[in-house]
């Protein structure tokens, strides 16, 4: 039961329109996992935008992760201003998959101007958890 009705006011950074308490709030606070690879990807936005470093860390697969990995996404999330996601494609990915890709464009403020991120993204599961593994990035003007 929700306690705060601005909770039901308040919009997902990702862009769904829904209420960040049932949209992302859930993910990274940890009550319920993405099901699907594009709800992971919205909770990392998400976790972007709001500088939840832990979530972002805890939702790289395991073999991708570095030791100083919770240094240089707190400094990322600090500098950079999270403005908009675009989802553009999804394959695979659904709650019965063990892989996915998702493909979006996201946009940011930064110290060094304004811009977008345009990636295609691989997903896995990992004990049964969607995690994300890496992707092909590239950034272009705003």
């Amino acid at each position: 039961m929700l306690t705060d009705n601005k909770d039901l006011d308040t919009r997902c950074p990702c862009g769904s329109g829904k209420p960040f308490s049932f949209c992302c709030e859930p993910a990274i606070s940890g009550r319920k996992p993405a099901a699907t690879a594009e709800a992971l990807m919205r909770s990392r936005y998400t976790a972007f935008a709001l500088g939840a470093v832990d979530y972002l860390i805890n939702t790289t697969a395991s073999r991708k992760r570095g030791p100083h990995d919770a240094e240089l996404l707190s400094e990322q999330t600090q500098v950079t201003t999270w403005t908009g996601l675009k989802i553009l494609d999804t394959k695979a990915g659904s709650a019965s998959d063990q892989t996915g890709i998702v493909e979006f464009k996201a946009s940011f403020d930064s110290p060094e101007g304004s811009g977008i991120l345009h990636e295609r993204s691989n997903f896995e599961r990992e004990q049964g958890l969607w995690v994300y593994t890496d992707g092909d990035v590239e950034l272009l003007p705003a």
